[in-house]
């Protein structure tokens, strides 16, 4: 099996065949092979009360939305991109946390590759 990183105009090109939607899309954001992602209003935080983490049991949330964030140290968030993205079936993406967020402490984080021909915002888990 091959992989290729899409480059800017191939992205570009699909964006405007339909074959790749991004909703909304500021064009600023089409990097030289990637797209720049913008975080969403809307969060889970696990809820504090909750003593122990257990994979026998589901975990509890907090949800809460708003146009800022602060993310207490050694705590985590869920959250979602503005960015609807729909990726064509034989297209998978990876999302990655930006080095110059990361150097601030802050770390961004998802299940890694995004599926071929998934539908929707993604996922983003943020840890401070």
């Amino acid at each position: 099996m091959d992989f290729m990183i899409l480059s800017d105009k191939t992205i570009e090109n699909l964006v405007k065949e339909k074959e790749l939607i991004v909703d909304p899309l500021d064009p600023v954001c089409i990097q030289p092979a990637s797209i720049d992602c913008r975080l969403g209003t809307d969060f889970l935080e696990v809820d504090s009360n909750s003593a122990v983490l257990s994979l026998d049991s589901e975990v509890k949330y907090r949800k809460f939305s708003g146009d800022r964030v602060i993310i207490r140290p050694h705590s985590f968030l869920l959250a979602t991109t503005v960015e609807w993205i729909k990726l064509p079936s034989h297209i998978t993406a990876f999302v990655e946390g930006r080095s110059s967020i990361g150097r601030m402490g802050l770390f961004i984080q998802n299940a890694g590759w995004v599926d071929a021909g998934f539908e929707g915002r993604i996922t983003l888990e943020l840890y401070n």
